[in-house]
């Protein structure tokens, strides 16, 4: 016990005691210090990183638990201009009408397709004429498609849900028939050249109507790829009520696709005839745009590939935001896969498909920068009152175009609860972006310096001199194609109102000539309506968007 006692170390003395302790304090204090100064200095490093990445892809942080679903009260003028606008779909129906209400119109085109054995009596009149012209056709589906995916519910609410799923289905159904083998679509159905020298009510009609078709040897990309696009969105739509059907449109979808991206070429060069009607410049865009849907509605990881890491930089168009449109696709794209980045969809997606993801997401975020009128890079493309204003044909596709992705970035932006858009060092709110929207539609519906509105039927004054042939021509008429001339040029007003027709629109000046020989503003088209229903079911009430479409 003596040699254990030798071990122990010596007392130290008191006062020694106390300074080393103070001096243990000290040590203890600056280094906890150093410590709170490392962490803070950590914590400023990667906010800022995470500012600027932020900054840079807007998205970066995962919004993926969308806000709740709380629905305010239906506005009740858009509901009424939503229920005027889906009767034009009706109005140019083809084929056996089946439910009809509009009463001046009946059966017409039943032969349509029997020169080739098949029956393509369905489908929708382009526009003021009989022709059946497959490529805006089909866009108007897809964006059918788009605007019952996202607001379906909206669309229910006020009574119109199953409206728009007739009028899909009456395009689909002559969309399958039009496509009788894996590399053989038809997309044309009547002579627009003979068509054209007519002024007649597609009841009437007498004369042959060829059908025409891509294949093989005469590629069209850029129609059977929106075709697919059409079949693609449409199988979502229809996944749930109707699975077989659903499934027959994707099995149609994923054929045209191959059959659009193998044999490449514009269908406008395949059939010339086209180029003075819808003339396509080219069809990179329709190949993104229809790789986007099959996507959605397969969840195949090859057509994410094909559209981000293969063919973004081939077909993405990362210049200047371009105008949404029957002929260009980029924007409506662009927006469509920004919503994976809102909503998380995005479960084992590489980094190099992310980084392209984001490359779309930037350039939707560039074309919300050019509408809003606040922002440094605001378009000036509008006029003096304010409405989006691209070209004297058809200006209203490219205000309603713009309009109808601006309401969807804003609900993808609510839903998501990214609080902030920015634009060169201006930023705005998805408030900022609907109050854009409602502008737009409050100008088409008669807040304009006309104090009409473009929305036929919609309010007491509207155009009533509409380059439309059936509505044009009196029930009882029997006139043939030519003797149906004196109505084109007739003083009267059409004696059958084409409801929910949205015709071309104002000049620049923000005039409107209502003339029926004046095609240029007074000829309505079916995909004018389809972008004016999906624009007028996203402002019917305040409501988050689905998170998926599945």
């Amino acid at each position: 016990m003596e040699a254990i006692k030798k071990l122990k170390p010596p007392k130290t003395p008191p006062k020694e005691v106390e300074a080393i302790t103070k001096n243990v304090e000290v040590k203890k204090n600056e280094f906890w210090g150093w410590c709170v100064l490392a962490s803070f200095l950590a914590l400023l490093v990667i906010s800022c990183g995470v500012y600027t990445l932020v900054k840079l892809f807007p998205n970066f942080l995962p919004h993926n638990k969308p806000a709740p679903n709380r629905p305010g009260p239906i506005a009740r003028n858009y509901a009424d201009a939503l229920g005027i606008a889906f009767q034009f779909f009706d109005v140019q129906r083809s084929g056996k009408l089946l439910n009809n209400r509009i009463p001046w119109r009946g059966d017409s085109a039943l032969r349509d397709g029997s020169d080739r054995n098949l029956d393509l009596s369905k489908g929708l009149y382009d526009a003021g004429d009989n022709v059946k012209f497959g490529f805006p056709m089909a866009f108007t589906a897809t964006l059918l498609s788009w605007a019952i995916l996202e607001y379906g519910e909206r669309m229910a609410a006020a009574e119109q849900l199953g409206h728009a799923q007739d009028s899909l289905k009456w395009i689909t159904d002559f969309l399958i028939n039009a496509h009788p083998s894996p590399n053989e679509l038809y997309v044309q159905v009547g002579d627009p050249d003979l068509d054209h020298e007519c002024w007649e009510r597609p009841e009437g009609m007498s004369e042959r109507r060829p059908a025409a078709q891509v294949n093989a040897s005469f590629p069209g990309s850029d129609v059977a790829a929106e075709v697919a696009a059409a079949m693609a969105s449409a199988s979502l739509v229809f996944k749930k009520i109707d699975p077989d059907y659903s499934f027959t449109l994707r099995t149609n979808a994923e054929e045209l696709f191959a059959f659009a991206d193998l044999y490449r070429g514009a269908y406008s060069v395949s059939i010339p005839q086209v180029k003075k009607f819808y003339n396509s410049t080219g069809y990179g865009d329709e190949l993104l745009w229809a790789a986007s849907w099959l996507y959605y509605a397969t969840r195949d990881p090859s057509y994410l590939k094909y559209l981000t890491v293969i063919n973004g930089d081939v077909f993405g168009n990362w210049g200047d935001p371009s105008w949404f449109s029957w002929d260009d696709k980029h924007a409506g794209t662009q927006v469509l896969l920004a919503r994976m980045n809102f909503l998380g969809e995005k479960d084992g997606i590489s980094l190099d498909e992310n980084a392209k993801l984001q490359m779309y997401t930037r350039m939707a975020q560039a074309t919300m920068c050019t509408l809003l009128p606040g922002s440094p890079s605001a378009s000036s493309s509008r006029t003096a009152g304010g409405l989006i204003w691209v070209s004297e044909w058809n200006a209203l596709q490219y205000s309603l175009a713009a309009t109808f992705l601006a309401v969807l970035y804003s609900d993808y932006m609510a839903t998501s609860q990214v609080q902030t858009l920015f634009c060169d060092g201006t930023t705005f709110s998805s408030k900022d972006l609907r109050h854009f929207a409602i502008t737009q539609a409050d100008y088409v519906l008669g807040k304009n310096p006309m104090e009409m509105s473009y929305l036929v039927g919609y309010g007491m004054d509207y155009p009533r001199y509409i380059h439309h042939r059936g509505s044009s021509i009196p029930v009882d008429s029997r006139t043939n194609c030519k003797e149906g001339f004196k109505w084109y040029d007739s003083p009267e007003p059409n004696p059958n109102i084409p409801t929910g027709a949205v015709v071309g629109g104002p000049f620049m000046n923000e005039t409107y000539i209502d003339n029926r020989t004046n095609h240029r503003q007074a000829e309505p088209t079916t995909y004018n309506s389809a972008f004016i229903v999906g624009l007028l079911s996203g402002l019917l009430t305040t409501a988050s968007v689905p998170q998926s479409f599945g």
